[in-house]
């Protein structure tokens, strides 16, 4: 299909058709994990820059991605954050829509597999995550062989199970039941904990297929909203809970919460950094190049956003919790810029 290009002045004139006045402040959408860092970065524009404090709604990467690429005008928006890259099927949406976009990675962040400060610290593998939330198991010592519904209850089963699938020690886990909150299928924390933790998770049992992308229903893997702040919540009244969600968030809240070590690994700034950590991915935020020059302020927030005093590791987003790009990743994002 041919991609369609669009000018400035046609989208303008597209802004105010049917009387509809074209919008003075910038509206994003997306991932609740890139949220707080937009947030702040909108503040501060807001503050110094002389236009209007963008707008920003926690939509989850998905719900954002399918708005952002609906179209081009005011009914649509300027700018998505995304906990993870673009699908291959929402840049056709947007490719299909007219819709160019630039992307820029704004930081790294890690997918937290998280309990209350009142529980265990747990050091387990990400085959322990893959075993506990896959819907079915094969040969789970339940009578039988071949694939089933997962019948594995309390988290010493999966210790069991992963010991016996990989050949390595048991860790030594409680026979607690499994409690794991889970992101919404919208967001993208729960397809970077597909990725990272299920799918390679899977490997590491010696299991092929795609049996890791169906999650169990029986009440193990409990499917939660975009509202970080309940799942704390949930964590400090039940100690035998888990929560997968985004490093910053578990930064913020390390007075009630800890996060397990995974394959060895702690949960911290410099292996998210160096990638160690297993659940280490990049963030992403996504600009409609029409609407650059058409809604004021677009290319000086992306100006603001994407610069060393708010990304940089002296910058303010650093105390937020975002982990800062490598000097050769965030030199690419600066020039990057010059795209729009």
């Amino acid at each position: 299909m041919r991609f369609s290009i669009i000018s400035a002045g046609v989208v303008a004139g597209m802004l105010v058709a049917g009387g509809a006045q074209a919008r003075d402040q910038i509206s994003i959408v997306g991932s609740s994990t890139v949220y707080p860092f937009a947030t702040i970065v909108a503040e501060k524009f807001g503050q110094s820059s002389g236009f209007k404090t963008p707008v920003i709604e926690s939509t989850g990467t998905g719900g954002g991605m399918k708005l952002f690429c609906k179209g081009i005008g005011v009914e649509h928006p300027d700018i998505t954050n995304a906990s993870r890259a673009m699908k291959s099927s929402e840049a056709k949406l947007c490719q299909e829509a007219g819709v160019e976009f630039q992307e820029f990675i704004v930081g790294n962040d890690g997918v937290a597999v998280s309990n209350s400060l009142a529980g265990q610290k747990f050091n387990i593998s990400i085959a322990h995550i893959a075993a506990a939330l896959a819907a079915e198991l094969p040969d789970q010592g339940y009578g039988g062989e071949g694939a089933k519904a997962n019948g594995l209850k309390t988290w010493a089963d999966v210790d069991a199970y992963v010991a016996k699938a990989t050949g390595s020690a048991a860790s030594g886990l409680p026979a607690q039941p499994l409690q794991i909150m889970v992101p919404p299928p919208t967001s993208g924390t729960r397809d970077a904990m597909g990725e990272l933790f299920m799918k390679a998770g899977w490997k590491k049992l010696g299991l092929d297929g795609d049996g890791y992308k169906k999650l169990r229903e029986d009440g193990a893997a409990i499917e939660v909203g975009e509202n970080d702040s309940l799942i704390i919540e949930k964590l400090v009244a039940d100690k035998d809970m888990f929560g997968i969600f985004g490093y910053s968030f578990f930064d913020q809240n390390r007075d009630k919460v800890q996060s397990s070590v995974l394959d060895g690994v702690e949960l911290n700034f410099e292996n998210i950094a160096s990638y160690k950590y297993p659940g280490a991915r990049p963030l992403f935020v996504y600009v409609k190049k029409q609407h650059v020059g058409v809604i004021p302020g677009m290319k000086e927030f992306i100006n603001e956003f994407v610069s060393e005093k708010a990304m940089g590791m002296d910058g303010y987003l650093f105390p937020a919790g975002l982990v800062p790009l490598s000097e050769d990743d965030f030199a690419k994002q600066m020039a990057a810029k010059n795209s729009l």
